[in-house]
């Protein structure tokens, strides 16, 4: 046991996740980095064992009843943990934001602001003065009534219902109609109601089509159908539904993305006739300061609002020095681009993490381990300085930083190492250097070595010549104006720029429509799936083969199981008590409800008479538990799963299990299974692959093997467009194109284009990063 005044964090016998019993002491009141290649361990032993721990502790303190009501992590896999401070994680969560979550409600500045409307704002003469409640569109007090304060309206028009109006309706004249029987049973409706379903749409009266599609009526008639002779069928009620009814419905109501996705091809989302899109009501937009509206100080980028905010009255001068001083560390860490009325939604996972560290510098704790993962992520390398200087503020208050890192800039400003390895999964979950950075010289096996202290030179690559040229622009769209960029094909381009300088936006524009885009792949970061049912081998595809092998064996075929009996989502061959998730929740009386294996299958998502077929002695929920190294070894006599399973291994994912649910995945992860699943096809039509930093989240040894497999597409005669922040990968590119020069809306131009040593030699913030990156290439 180690005395109270031990001035360590010290882990003893962690086995979370791939650890193998690690112990490794930390320590306190120091900026701490976690590094090693993706999927070693490193967030396990900071997030899933250090960050649990504490959590769990906390909750032990709070009354059982409260406990209920907080999220819960598990308790972790560890021996024991001494020395362990309370701890504030922030994750770059995957969970969705609202469209009603914007970077004001994030930060909490959209509070300041109203009290400032609501305490010191000019009022029209004789008009009461307003709650601040009243200057929030989130509220039923300020929020516009005719599109509850979400600033837009969803309206629908005939030319989008029926876009070709020389079919008649029995020809599917109502495109927004649904198909199948749904379909024929409103048009039996229309014929019951007396309607000419079969002349051309353009022919019928315009009062007979206006109601035909936007009617509020449901009248039920009887329908005599009309349908196959060999079949009776009977008089039913039929109830009608108009079009715009129906559309309306299907997209507020359906739980079904794909439905919802097609109703919105029906609707134009236009901005609110009765707010102007400004969101509120015109009681809360009459109110100024400093002679504007709340709206209007809300879509300025901070940099500007921060120099509007000056008040005159002593109430207003406390009230704007605080926004002042809310404002500041967000500017510090590069988002001074952002308004406070841009929605969350369209935040990048490291924009997000960035505003919450901005808040956290406010809240003036101490004493506390604040764990951070890859606070770097969309971070172009200028701004990296600054982050290091709030981390360093973090730490001056007293806190203990731990930080899961690759950014090499951020590495070597950390004060203490901890280096897990060496490999991913079943290769890594050990501690190979726990200490200074520059000790982690020595270390032989590290991965990170390699590239921290700059062992290995990049492969000088010959510059590609371009096939053609894609045309993309004007584009005045965010911060671009009328901006027309040109993207060479056949070779592989990066767009780079500081944060919020529109790299995102201007790729955005590409579509199959642009004229030379052949086929367009597009590789983003958004989750795969959002439930535990989608995992890596149902998404990729391979997990049909797999069940083909299953229900092949001689015991399937005695028993007469097809392929379905071997799938966890549908009846026959599931266990019915969890219905193939393999985990139950256990609701437990004033505590929080838990999810525990399930006790009929045990985990395995399957009844007992499924798992008794085997394939090569498994059976279908051990194939699952394999990762893909292993399964690649087990598959060698399956060439459908084999190419599956090589294109995961080619891009660095070897170390997942098949059977990992989407919900476990990291956005770099979901990017890299996306971008195999596209590459098993082997594709002879040029494409043209677009990816939105696809480096996030990797450590620089599988960016060198995802950048690798990226310049085989162009060799093969693909074209590749990334938008990168890491120089390394920029460096190794044909063409740059460079935005700036700085982010939000002084930025939105390109100031450099051209082969990466002469955008090197510009004058932009971005080249002399790149120019150290080309040297030591």
């Amino acid at each position: 046991m180690h005395d109270s005044h031990d001035p360590y964090v010290r882990v003893r016998g962690a086995r979370e996740h791939n650890l193998k019993g690690v112990d490794v002491d930390i320590p306190r009141d120091v900026l701490a980095v976690f590094t090693g290649v993706s999927g070693s361990g490193k967030s396990s032993l900071a997030f899933g064992t250090i960050y649990a721990e504490a959590q769990r502790r906390y909750f032990e303190s709070v009354a059982p009843y409260a406990r209920r009501l907080i999220h819960q992590v598990g308790a972790p896999k560890v021996g024991e943990i001494t020395g362990l401070p309370p701890a504030v994680s922030l994750q770059q969560r995957r969970s969705t934001p609202t469209s009603r979550s914007s970077v004001g409600t994030v930060t909490q500045l959209s509070n300041s602001l109203r009290m400032l409307y609501s305490r010191a704002g000019d009022h029209p003469p004789g008009a009461e003065r307003l709650d601040s409640d009243a200057f929030s569109p989130n509220t039923a007090a300020g929020a516009c009534p005719e599109c509850h304060g979400l600033g837009r309206v969803h309206r629908t028009t005939e030319e989008l219902l029926v876009p070709d109006p020389s079919l008649s309706i029995r020809d599917g004249a109502i495109a927004a109609w649904p198909g199948a029987w749904q379909g024929k049973n409103l048009r039996d409706i229309l014929g019951a109601l007396g309607h000419d379903v079969d002349r051309p749409w353009r022919e019928l009266p315009a009062g007979e089509r206006e109601w035909i599609l936007f009617t509020d009526e449901q009248p039920v008639v009887t329908v005599h159908p009309l349908r196959d002779a060999d079949r009776i069928q009977r008089p039913y009620q039929g109830t009608y539904m108009s079009a715009r009814r129906y559309v309306m419905k299907t997209f507020s109501d359906s739980r079904s993305a794909t439905l919802r996705a097609r109703a919105e091809r029906f609707l134009a989302s236009t901005p609110c006739p009765g707010c102007g899109g400004r969101r509120l009501r015109p009681e809360a937009l009459a109110v100024t300061f400093a002679g504007r509206t709340i709206a209007e100080l809300a879509a300025l980028p901070l940099t500007e609002l921060a120099g509007v905010l000056h008040g005159t009255s002593q109430a207003a001068r406390v009230l704007t020095d605080d926004l002042r001083s809310r404002i500041a560390p967000v500017l510090e860490l590069g988002l001074g681009y952002l308004s406070l009325d841009r929605s969350a939604p369209t935040l990048s996972a490291g924009e997000l993490q960035r505003l919450r560290l901005a808040t956290q510098l406010r809240s003036g704790l101490f004493g506390v381990v604040y764990v951070l993962d890859e606070p770097s992520a969309g971070l172009h390398p200028s701004d990296t300085e600054a982050l290091l200087t709030v981390l360093a503020r973090l730490k001056a208050a007293g806190n203990s930083v731990f930080v899961v890192e690759h950014h090499l800039d951020v590495v070597r400003g950390a004060d203490w190492l901890v280096d897990v390895g060496p490999g991913a999964g079943e290769h890594g979950g050990r501690v190979l250097h726990s200490g200074p950075p520059a000790q982690l010289a020595g270390v032989a096996e590290s991965q990170t070595a390699r590239f921290l202290f700059g062992h290995s030179p990049a492969p000088v690559r010959q510059v590609r010549t371009p096939t053609g040229w894609l045309k993309v622009g004007p584009v005045t769209r965010h911060n671009l104006r009328a901006v027309t960029a040109e993207f060479p094909l056949g070779v592989f381009t990066a767009v780079t720029g500081v944060s919020g300088s529109g790299k995102s936006t201007l790729i955005g524009e590409i579509s199959e429509e642009t004229a030379g885009v052949g086929r367009l792949v597009r590789v983003d970061q958004k989750p795969i799936g959002r439930t535990p049912r989608s995992n890596l081998a149902t998404y990729t595809g391979l997990f049909d083969a797999v069940r083909k092998a299953f229900a092949a064996t001689d015991l399937a075929r005695e028993r007469g199981y097809g392929v379905g009996r071997f799938s966890f989502n549908v009846a026959g061959g599931r266990c019915e008590n969890c219905q193939g998730e393999g985990f139950v929740s256990v609701e437990l009386l004033f505590l929080p409800s838990t999810y525990a294996p399930c006790p009929d299958c045990g985990g395995s998502r399957y009844n007992p008479e499924t798992l008794e077929v085997t394939y090569r002695e498994r059976n279908i929920a051990q194939i699952l538990d394999l990762t893909v190294e292993a399964a690649a070894e087990f598959f060698t006599d399956s060439p459908q799963v084999t190419r599956s399973l090589s294109a995961l291994l080619d891009i660095g994912l070897g170390y997942l299990r098949l059977g990992q649910p989407a919900t476990e995945l990291s956005g770099g992860e979901a990017q890299r299974i996306k971008l195999a699943s596209e590459l098993q096809r082997a594709h002879r039509t040029p494409t043209l692959y677009v990816l939105d930093e696809p480096t996030t989240g990797l450590h620089p040894s599988d960016a060198e093997i995802l950048t690798t497999r990226l310049h085989a597409l162009v060799d093969e005669g693909h074209t590749v467009i990334v938008v990168e922040h890491d120089m390394t990968v920029a460096a190794t590119a044909d063409w740059i194109i460079d935005l700036g020069p700085v982010g939000g809306t002084s930025g939105g131009r390109i100031v450099a284009e051209g082969p990466p040593p002469e955008v090197a030699q510009s004058r932009t913030t971005t080249a002399p990063y790149l120019s150290r990156a080309l040297t030591n290439t």
